[in-house]
């Protein structure tokens, strides 16, 4: 068996041990300080990352490192408070590891949020915006000896993001009141943030925010026929060369705090009907 689907194997049975029985219908990403979303989880399960075998610890700002199993609108939801990233100086199979093990456990959706900083002039630091198409600047973690129980070689790419859950997201967004930005994210290594310089190519080749997370989930999500809703919050914009601004890591995470807030009950609802 390949090492990576023995690993994969190990911590599913680890986690699926903890759930008592529970078999999530939706597997949810929070980022960077989007954790009020967790709050709302009913008769939540928490198992920490580094309880699960091959599970290394989250070093992000703002990462708590937690699984939580519980449920959100009457469904059986798998959250991870917290992800990996590639620029902690873990390899993309780590990367994605957490995704694969929900997979494993049978999640039919995947719902990814993060933190994001807009190139388009139009958004506002609070905003949310819909992933509609991502530009991925990262390593593909489908790179390598391909997992076929997973999917195949060579996916197709052109709805990685679902459109049927896009749809019901802008309707539930109106019921509510929200203002729901749709755009392109572009996903960089950091952990620079970006220069004036960059900010604009990103924007020149039709991108409308950019993080450091994101596409590898999505990818191999996508690659096992989950569907797939993403959302960013918006905590800084673009600067221009010569501007007098520091882009804040604290203060990023304050921004998505605010946010989820709004992020929270469209999830909710979201997940409700499906």
């Amino acid at each position: 068996m390949d090492r990576r689907a023995e690993i994969i194997e190990d911590a599913a049975a680890f986690l699926s041990s903890w759930l008592d029985g529970r078999k999530p219908l939706v597997g949810i990403i929070l980022g960077s300080g989007l954790g009020e979303l967790a709050n709302e989880i009913e008769d939540p399960i928490v198992v920490p990352y580094v309880m699960v075998p091959g599970f290394p610890a989250a070093t992000a700002v703002g990462h708590k490192g937690n699984f939580i199993c519980g449920f959100l609108g009457g469904k059986c939801v798998l959250a991870m408070q917290g992800r990996y990233h590639y620029y902690e100086g873990y390899g993309m199979d780590t990367v994605v590891l957490p995704v694969r093990v929900m997979i494993k456990l049978g999640i039919k959706y995947l719902l990814v949020s993060n933190a994001a900083g807009a190139m388009n002039k139009s958004f506002a630091i609070g905003d949310l915006m819909l992933i509609r198409d991502h530009i991925n600047l990262l390593p593909n973690p489908l790179i390598g000896p391909n997992l076929d129980e997973f999917g195949p070689r060579f996916p197709d790419m052109t709805c990685a993001y679902d459109l049927e859950l896009q749809a019901r997201m802008l309707s539930i967004a109106s019921r509510q009141g929200v203002k729901l930005q749709r755009g392109i994210y572009v996903s960089c290594t950091g952990p620079c943030y970006e220069t004036p310089a960059e900010y604009a190519f990103y924007r020149a080749i039709g991108g409308d925010d950019v993080g450091m997370s994101v596409t590898p989930e999505v990818i191999v999500a996508h690659h096992a026929g989950i569907r797939v809703l993403g959302m960013s919050v918006i905590t800084d914009v673009a600067h221009e060369a010569g501007d007098d601004y520091v882009t804040d890591e604290n203060e990023i995470v304050r921004q998505a705090d605010l946010a989820s807030r709004k992020m929270t009950g469209l999830f909710r609802e979201l997940v409700a009907g499906l």
